[in-house]
C-alpha cells in the first residue's frame, strides 16, 4: 500500500472522514467496452464537476478527506507507477485533500488492501483516529461501497455507465454526481447529529 499525505492528524477525539475513490469519482475516466480506464499521464487529468466546490464543503464541516485507490494496472505493467504517484500528489495539493492511500496489488496477490477488502480504509482510521460509522465512502465502481460497507461506514455510490454488477447490498445514497453525493453526506452527517437528543 501506498500513501501520498499532507500534513497530520490532531490527537483527542475521533474525526469523521470521507474516503474517496480517485478514478471516476475525482477525476475523468475513459469508458471503453463499457469499462473504465484511468488517465495515463498528468495531461489527461481531468476533474469532474462540482468535485472542488464539494470537498470545499465537506473540508469546512470538519470532515477528513482521504483518497482510497486501487491501481492494479502497475503491477499488470499496463502503468508506471511514478505516473501514478505524479497523478495522486498532484490530485492531494489541488484538491486538498488529507491523502491518497493506494493499494497496487491484484486479485491474485490476495492482499488486505485492494477494494471490496476494507484495508486502505481501516489503516487510515487507525492513523487518523477516525470514527468509521461517522465517516462515509464515496466510489462508482462496487468495489468501493463494499470497502465501505465492510468498513463500517456509509456509502454513497456516483452511477456510472459501467458494463459490471452494482454491489451486493445497496449503497445508503445514489448520486448522479459529486455536488449531489457532497450535499446528501452534510446532510446525512447533521440528521445524524442531532439524532440523539432529537425528541
Amino acid at each position: 500500500m501506498g500513501t501520498v499525505a499532507v500534513g497530520g492528524s490532531k490527537s483527542g477525539s475521533r474525526r469523521r472522514a470521507v474516503f474517496l475513490d480517485r478514478d471516476g469519482v475525482l477525476n475523468r475516466v475513459t469508458v471503453r467496452g463499457g469499462k473504465p480506464y484511468p488517465p495515463r499521464s498528468l495531461e489527461e487529468v481531468k476533474l469532474l464537476p462540482g468535485v472542488k466546490e464539494g470537498l470545499r464543503q465537506l473540508r469546512a464541516a470538519g470532515f477528513l478527506l482521504i483518497g482510497a485507490t486501487n491501481q492494479p494496472d502497475v503491477v499488470r505493467g499496463e502503468a508506471r507507477r511514478e505516473v501514478v504517484d505524479a497523478i495522486n500528489a498532484r490530485l492531494v495539493a489541488e484538491l486538498g485533500l488529507n491523502e491518497m492511500r493506494t493499494c497496487w496489488h491484484d486479485d491474485a496477490d490476495h492482499c488486505e488492501c485492494r477494494k471490496p477488502k476494507p484495508g486502505l480504509l481501516l489503516d487510515a482510521a487507525r492513523a487518523h483516529r477516525i470514527a468509521l460509522p461517522e465517516s462515509y465512502m464515496v466510489g462508482d465502481r462496487w468495489r468501493d461501497i463494499e470497502a465501505g460497507q465492510a468498513a463500517g461506514c456509509k456509502t454513497v455510490w456516483l452511477r456510472a455507465p459501467y458494463a459490471e454488477r452494482g454491489p451486493q447490498r445497496p449503497a445508503d445514497f445514489i448520486a448522479d454526481g459529486f455536488e449531489s453525493a457532497a450535499r446528501w453526506i452534510l446532510n446525512d452527517s447533521m440528521l445524524s447529529a442531532r439524532a440523539p437528543g432529537t425528541p
